[in-house]
């Protein structure tokens, strides 16, 4: 649903990769945004369109964050509230 939020992990800083494979949507695309999880508004990276997961479902989308520091860190999807019902084959985060 639109401003779903994933759950948290802690990162030590480096490249998160999400990935998101065979999705299957009433859209053809998904926004999907890197979040820090703060005291007050969570500062946001990047946001990347995820559209390649919705060719097949073994096909992926990818999105990578360079360096961001150290801290606690979750993804939004659509948070613009574009009315996107969106489920996941799979789905991985490496950080």
């Amino acid at each position: 649903m639109p401003g779903y939020e994933s759950r948290r992990w802690y990162d030590t800083g480096g490249t998160t990769t999400i990935k998101f494979t065979g999705c299957v949507s009433n859209g053809t695309g998904a926004e999907v945004r890197l979040r820090k999880d703060t005291f007050g508004p969570d500062p946001a990276y990047t946001k990347a369109v995820f559209t390649q997961c919705f060719a097949s479902n073994t096909s992926t989308s990818t999105g990578n964050w360079s360096d961001h520091g150290s801290g606690d860190y979750y993804f939004a999807v659509n948070e613009a509230g574009v009315n996107l019902v969106l489920t996941v084959r799979s789905l991985t985060v490496t950080y």
